[in-house]
């Protein structure tokens, strides 16, 4: 007891209250903490006796769990020892969320924002849809996306397959889409965003929102290069044609019977920068196709 006074300002309140109700005689206290697991209990009391934790064995819905109940124990003490297995984003959010809204139940919400927090891509990552995002709606790096899109896989082709007909089967009249494209044999990422639908029909097609990009390697976001139409070509930003997967006209090209083979291409007729170093013709590892949709 002498110990849990001595590490935990909220027991040693919870002790102090008890004594004064208890007998004199009494030795044992009774605490009473309704929100609280007793087996995530047992595992901060083992922090608190030893102050020394291990998390090799316990998934992320147990570490959550464990840090939610930490509040009871002064959270902030409790966050900061776990910083070095603790993503930096996720832990300002924890110190936020319980320092400054600790009557929210904010267990149920912080669960649903990290299990969201997830693209099911074998390309890219969340942080790449929140930067695609900021795109779409042309905001700066440092905006806050308040309502990032939800980007919804239709088509794999490692799943559907690399042929012309296969996109055009499941992308036509589809709209507001985003192309990914991983290069084989190289760690680029390209890729283009369409936000009206698709078609087969041979046929040109004007907006001026489409834009295409690519990023040197998946492992960092800030390196990348962004191309939106060029404001005299918008009437040819996007080409449809049923020999042909996404075309970016003159941009980012997808053609040939199998996008497997090498026999795609990067330019910049139509749009601002060349989001290649290269106009030689390429092959597709993997390549996706999402649709986005806000809430």
């Amino acid at each position: 007891m002498v110990i849990l006074n001595y590490r935990s300002s909220y027991l040693r309140r919870i002790l102090s209250a008890n004594v004064k109700k208890r007998n004199n005689d009494g030795i044992l206290a009774h605490i009473k903490l309704p929100n609280i697991l007793p087996e995530i209990f047992q595992i901060i009391l083992r922090y608190i006796y030893g102050g020394k934790l291990s998390l090799e064995k316990h998934d992320d819905s147990d570490i959550i769990k464990i840090l939610v109940d930490a509040n009871e124990f002064e959270f902030v003490e409790k966050v900061y020892p776990y910083k070095k297995i603790i993503p930096k984003e996720l832990r300002e959010k924890l110190i936020k969320d319980f320092i400054y809204q600790p009557s929210e139940k904010p267990e149920q919400k912080l669960i649903k924002e990290i299990s969201s927090k997830s693209v099911d891509s074998k390309i890219i990552t969340y942080q790449h849809t929140e930067l695609i995002s900021k795109w779409i709606d042309r905001l700066g790096i440092a905006d806050e996306m308040i309502n990032p899109y939800e980007f919804k896989l239709i088509l794999r082709g490692s799943h559907d397959g690399f042929s012309p007909s296969k996109f055009h089967e499941i992308c036509d009249n589809q709209s507001h889409t985003i192309s990914i494209i991983k290069v084989k044999d190289s760690t680029e990422i390209l890729g283009g965003y369409n936000p009206i639908i698709w078609k087969s029909d041979c046929s040109w097609a004007s907006t001026k929102n489409s834009f295409i990009f690519s990023f040197k390697n998946k492992d960092n976001i800030e390196d990348y290069i962004l191309s939106r139409v060029k404001s005299t070509y918008i009437g040819y930003a996007v080409y449809n044609n049923i020999s042909y997967g996404p075309v970016f006209t003159g941009g980012l090209i997808l053609h040939g019977d199998n996008f497997y083979n090498k026999s795609n291409c990067c330019g910049n007729i139509t749009y601002y920068d060349k989001i290649r170093d290269t106009r030689d013709y390429f092959s597709v590892e993997e390549y996706e196709i999402f649709q986005i949709t806000k809430d």
